[in-house]
């Protein structure tokens, strides 16, 4: 699966590599992403992503590239909500963390996706996002 779904590019593009397709009814599919320490989401202090909340924004990219879509109607969605969210610690430089997402829930055009990151056998991150989807995209 190409990453030209993904209305995101340099420097805000987290998800690099689909590792698993979702089946039909999205109950999971997985993403990569590698952590580089000359990424602009990491700028500033330390080796990695900053902010946890960047793993709410990795969630929403994977639950995006999973779904599929063309990257123009994808641009009039966006973020709408972070529910139930937790985090251990940000990434370091030199990590591949592995995104698991699954359709947990559709109200209209508001989707809700959980997912959970993990670095290896470590679990890094877990919640909820809520997104609002495009004109195209609501009705697929």
């Amino acid at each position: 699966m190409p990453l030209d779904g993904l209305p995101h590019a340099y420097p805000f593009r987290f998800v690099d590599l689909v590792s698993e397709e979702p089946d039909a009814a999205f109950a999971r599919g997985r993403v990569r992403a590698r952590v580089s320490a000359n990424g602009r989401a990491s700028a500033g202090e330390g080796d990695g992503w900053p902010s946890p909340v960047l793993y709410a924004e990795a969630i929403a990219q994977a639950a995006l590239l999973l779904r599929g879509g063309d990257p123009e109607s994808a641009r009039s969605g966006f973020l709408a909500g972070i529910e139930g969210f937790s985090a251990e610690r940000t990434p370091r430089a030199g990590e591949t963390l592995e995104i698991a997402v699954r359709l947990a829930a559709r109200f209209g055009r508001i989707v809700r996706f959980d997912g959970e990151v993990t670095s290896g056998s470590e679990m890094l991150a877990r919640g909820s996002v809520l997104v609002r989807e495009g004109e195209a995209e609501a009705a697929s």
